[in-house]
């Protein structure tokens, strides 16, 4: 899983830096595991516009990812290790020992033709799902639980891992991406080691018409609208601007937008790092 640097043969690709897909193994998804994917281009059901800056790109099927991994002490072997248009990650094609065929979250490392299982008797291996009240502390981890059963929360996007600290009772203490450090129920499932496709953050798209295809049109700034259009709007020049504020006036970039007295403030031990 690396990048590419391409020859400036266009003025698209000189500042463009790709994935090489080195580790795809399959072009086609599995149809079975498939849906359709509405968009809706920003719009809501009157056609009016409530999101700016959506709409477009190409057309897309939502591959149904198993993040709840509830299918315990039956082996499954690796299939395809494939691209998903819908997330960074990339995903992994598993059949199981009865023939049931599912895609999960491919973490770093995984390979064709490895088998990997979940459930609490398991050894804690890449790409096992079980209870984190069976992993050693200083584990490497992802796609986890809040509530037992419910299905992967935290931990999903490219390159992204949480570490086992320690156990605290009926609990388990984590540190995230972030930097949080925060308590969940050791009954919790998650898989272990890190997500794959780490190298996304260095990705570059090189020029505007692949965000297009993404679905993402142009984004305009506030300063360069008209005040009736924009708070930050108007002024002679470049003599415009002040404090960042919304379309509504609302003051953006710093203010608190966490509730006050959450309930999951009580699991939390230490905030993610400034």
């Amino acid at each position: 899983m690396g990048l590419k640097k391409l020859n400036p043969i266009t003025p698209g690709q000189r500042f463009r830096v790709a994935p090489d897909f080195a580790e795809i193994t399959a072009s086609k998804p599995e149809k079975s595991l498939t849906e359709p994917l509405k968009r809706t281009g920003g719009r809501n059901r009157a056609g009016h516009m409530t999101m700016r800056y959506i709409g477009g790109g190409h057309k897309r099927r939502y591959r149904i990812i198993d993040f709840k991994r509830d299918k315990d002490n039956v082996a499954a072997t690796v299939l395809t290790v494939e691209y998903d248009p819908n997330r960074t990650a990339r995903i992994a094609l598993v059949q199981y020992a009865d023939g049931e065929k599912r895609y999960i979250l491919a973490p770093k490392g995984i390979q064709v033709g490895q088998t990997i299982q979940s459930g609490e008797g398991i050894a804690p291996e890449v790409g096992n799902a079980l209870p984190m009240m069976k992993m050693p502390i200083g584990t490497i981890i992802h796609a986890i639980e809040l509530n037992p059963g419910r299905g992967a929360r935290l931990a999903r996007s490219a390159g992204g891992y949480a570490q086992i600290m320690g156990r605290d009772g009926k609990y388990v203490n984590i540190k995230l991406p972030s930097g949080e450090m925060r308590k969940v129920l050791g009954t919790c499932k998650a898989t272990v080691g890190s997500v794959s496709n780490e190298d996304h953050m260095n990705e570059s798209v090189g020029k505007a018409g692949r965000n297009r295809w993404l679905g993402m049109r142009p984004r305009v700034r506030g300063v360069a609208m008209n005040p009736v259009d924009h708070p930050m709007g108007g002024g002679e020049g470049k003599a415009s601007g002040g404090h960042p504020r919304s379309r509504n006036g609302l003051y953006a970039k710093g203010g608190k937008t966490r509730p006050v007295n959450k309930y999951s403030d009580r699991l939390i031990i230490s905030r993610k790092k400034k």
